[in-house]
């Protein structure tokens, strides 16, 4: 389900804004996902791994997979699905994108191959494609690999059936829900928006964890007896646990297919990591595809900044998530739009305060740079110093700077930046820092 989807469903169940404001840090963790009303996406907090990758996780769980194996070429594809048939004894495999977002099966990155040559063609239809779907945005994403995939939707002795189940945080309320539907595939957005009493979700007290009475709830809710309830309340107990131990922010699968033999088994696997857990996790690290990810992003993330590009003109430069945040509403107020969330922490200085111009340079649509420190760990002169130094090394700079200093020795950095005679507007308080924006972009 995509962020929007999720948020509809959950407007829908009665959560207040105040809530819906902490489940979009979340939930706002695909690729090239942007909020722009609320909150701004942290992120920087999640990792997104391909499919094949998230599979493999589920099933070191002990959740039933769709088996599969990633291929770089077409020739590898073929491979791929001759092994495949040794050992599940069909020839008929699903050739599958892989992609950071979902909805490829609409942008036409999932296709059905029936033999050999066919898987042959559609991988070479696939890879290097730029494939589109409602959660790239419209420039899509170049396909670099794709995974040979079991048809599990083979005829049985009763009819597939397919679900939705994801496990996400709520952290308003500081526990985890999974949410599920009998309406899984494709159209699971639409589901959100249009019907969204289908959607059910079921609160794990961190005290007790998940219970066997939550699984069989929801396994009666998705209307399975027999052997299929049996099995769809393993999967539930074996998934949840999967996302505990991982440490993940969001497990996703659409769909969750009840086979015609009666099995319940996870046909895609959306899984994102928190990043700020991955030292429990140092294999995880690994699985970091770097292609995937926003360039600008990356390389922010070499320095040690945090920063999410987005679509307006005046460039932030900040020291904590809370006054960027702050800062970004004083540049709407002042008429602008943010360009970027950056974040430089506690320690900004000549260093950083250059790699942070550098980051937001590269956009050609910013018309002014704000920087707004507070200095309780860090001291405003020595921010003012390091601002100048990187002035100089980078040497001119085509746009507007306005610096505001608060906190410790802010009237020395004002005076330092003053006196140095670069063309930076220098400011103390807020409000004079937004006149400043205002005027610059007039």
């Amino acid at each position: 389900m995509s962020r929007k989807a999720t948020v509809l469903f959950l407007k829908g169940q009665g959560f207040t804004t105040n809530i819906l404001k902490s489940l979009i840090f979340v939930l706002a963790t695909l690729c090239n996902f942007q909020i722009k009303t609320l909150i701004l996406p942290q992120k920087y907090n999640s990792m997104n791994i391909h499919e094949y990758q998230g599979k493999e996780i589920l099933k070191s769980f002990g959740v039933r997979v769709q088996e599969g194996i990633v291929a770089d070429t077409p020739e590898e594809a073929v491979e791929a699905a001759k092994k495949l048939k040794e050992t599940l004894n069909s020839d008929w495999v699903v050739v599958k994108a892989q992609i950071h977002a979902g909805g490829r099966g609409k942008g036409g990155g999932v296709k059905l191959a029936k033999n050999l040559e066919e898987v042959k063609q559609k991988a070479t239809d696939i890879i290097g494609m730029q494939l589109v779907t409602p959660q790239t945005g419209p420039e899509g994403k170049k396909v670099n690999k794709v995974l040979i995939a079991q048809d599990v939707y083979y005829p049985g002795e009763s009819e597939t059936k397919e679900f939705y189940v994801s496990v996400l945080m709520d952290r308003a309320k500081g526990r985890n829900v999974i949410m599920y539907s009998t309406e899984g595939g494709m159209d699971i957005e639409e589901v959100a928006e249009k019907t969204p009493e289908l959607i059910h979700k079921e609160e794990i007290d961190p005290k007790v964890g998940l219970q066997g009475f939550q699984t069989r709830k929801i396994a009666f809710n998705l209307g399975l007896s027999g052997a299929a309830f049996k099995d769809m309340t393993k999967f539930i107990a074996a998934l949840y646990k999967a996302y505990e131990a991982t440490d993940s922010s969001q497990f996703e699968i659409n769909p969750v297919l009840k086979t015609s033999d009666d099995k319940i088994l996870a046909v895609d696997a959306k899984v994102n990591l928190d990043e700020n857990a991955l030292y429990r996790h140092p294999d995880y690290a690994a699985l970091r595809d770097e292609s995937e990810e926003d360039p600008t992003e990356v390389e922010a993330g070499k320095s040690n900044l945090n920063y999410v590009k987005l679509d307006g003109n005046v460039g932030c430069m900040v020291n904590g998530a809370g006054l960027a945040m702050a800062t970004m509403d004083v540049i709407k107020l002042a008429g602008g739009e943010p360009a970027n969330f950056l974040d430089v922490g506690g320690t900004a200085n000549a260093q950083t305060v250059k790699a942070g111009f550098n980051i937001i340079l590269s956009d050609p649509n910013v018309k002014a740079i704000l920087i707004n420190i507070f200095g309780g760990i860090v001291r405003c002169d020595r921010v003012a110093q390091g601002v100048i130094d990187a002035y100089k090394e980078i040497g001119n700079i085509p746009v507007p700077i306005i610096v505001r200093l608060q906190g410790t020795n802010a009237e020395e950095a004002k005076k330092l930046i003053d006196e140095s005679g670069l063309e930076v507007y220098s400011a103390i308080l807020l409000k004079e820092a937004a006149a400043l924006v205002t005027k610059v972009l007039s």
